[in-house]
């Protein structure tokens, strides 16, 4: 892709995230004019009611954006080390085995805190995400893209057993896992965007530096070997940067899913392979497709909401049937 058309791609992607944010905050249970949003964001100081509420959904806008942007990367890196057109945090089972630990943490030590949520999902999506490695692996051909698929299905399906096995018989638990479950980012605060961004940054640097590997890595495992790539060692750290974006964010918002699957694949049809651009888009990408879901379900829901994980499965699923049809489940 040219260097002009890429600028081009680059400035309407930034000009449609600045626009959305700006559209997250006018709308809500009450929506405030777009000139009283720019009056509350330069004005700090006024107390009217429409800054007031702008105000009150800064949190909640910011948070969409670091999500939104963290699922993107975490999805495109994920597809890059697995060579997985349909590689996703949720489809890899990922999502859930960070359920999983956050509910049991609920369930058995009565974890409340930010903090405890994030460890707990960390660890969850990490220990999953190396057993549906390792059952994937398993017979001859090794890991492909189909036995990724399916044994990260088969680690959800059971551990979704296992989630409800816990959650059934306790009401108090199901009442705190219910809303939580289908991705919502309704309860956004400082306090937790605070907690959580140590972690994305973590995840977003280490990302990054291993663009120029996951570039080569895209050649085949034959040809990154010859090039000086210990392709088992880079898998390793970018599935650590992978779990560590959904699994942070998992823990803060809940399983929100296809974000990860949509966005890199999107990327990647309109800005080439190359990991140096598509890594950037999706985070962009990402950014503005959870903002948008999460004022989608305002509107629809409204006066109450639809949570952003409810829209982003509607609108997921229909691409997932179309990407595996064109790719026909096959490696990039």
């Amino acid at each position: 892709m040219k260097q002009k058309r890429l600028g081009v791609v680059m400035g309407i992607s930034l000009f449609l995230l600045v626009g959305c944010m700006l559209t997250s905050l006018a709308f809500g249970a009450k929506y405030i004019e777009w000139k009283e949003v720019i009056f509350a964001l330069f004005h700090i100081e006024d107390t009217s009611f429409a800054s007031l509420v702008v105000r009150e959904r800064i949190p909640r806008t910011i948070f969409c954006l670091i999500a939104g942007a963290s699922l993107g990367v975490s999805g495109a890196i994920m597809q890059a080390i697995t060579r997985n057109p349909i590689a996703d945090p949720s489809i890899l089972g990922v999502n859930t085995g960070a359920s999983l630990f956050v509910v049991a943490g609920i369930t058995f030590v009565q974890i409340s805190s930010a903090n405890q949520y994030i460890w707990l999902a960390l660890l969850g999506a990490g220990i999953t995400a190396i057993f549906v490695y390792g059952i994937a692996s398993i017979g001859s051909g090794g890991t492909t893209p189909i036995k990724l698929a399916l044994a990260g299905a088969a680690t959800s399906a059971a551990l979704s057993s296992l989630i409800s096995a816990m959650t059934l018989p306790r009401t108090d638990v199901m009442n705190a896992y219910r809303f939580w479950q289908v991705g919502s980012v309704s309860g956004a605060t400082w306090e937790g965007i605070r907690a959580v961004l140590p972690f994305i940054m973590v995840g977003i640097i280490i990302s990054l530096l291993c663009i120029p590997a996951l570039d080569i890595l895209a050649l085949g495992d034959e040809v990154a070997t010859g090039l000086g790539v210990n392709t088992g060692i880079i898998r390793l750290i970018g599935a650590c940067a992978g779990v560590l974006l959904c699994g942070a964010i998992t823990a803060l918002a809940g399983p929100i899913g296809f974000v990860g699957l949509m966005i890199p694949h999107t990327m990647r049809l309109i800005v080439g392979p190359n990991m140096r651009r598509i890594m950037p888009m999706s985070a962009i990408g990402g950014a503005i497709l959870l903002l948008v879901a999460d004022i989608i379900g305002r509107v629809v829901g409204s006066p109450s909401e639809l949570e952003v994980g409810i829209i982003t499965a509607f609108l997921g699923a229909p691409i997932l049937i179309v990407i595996a049809r064109k790719a026909k489940v096959r490696a990039l």
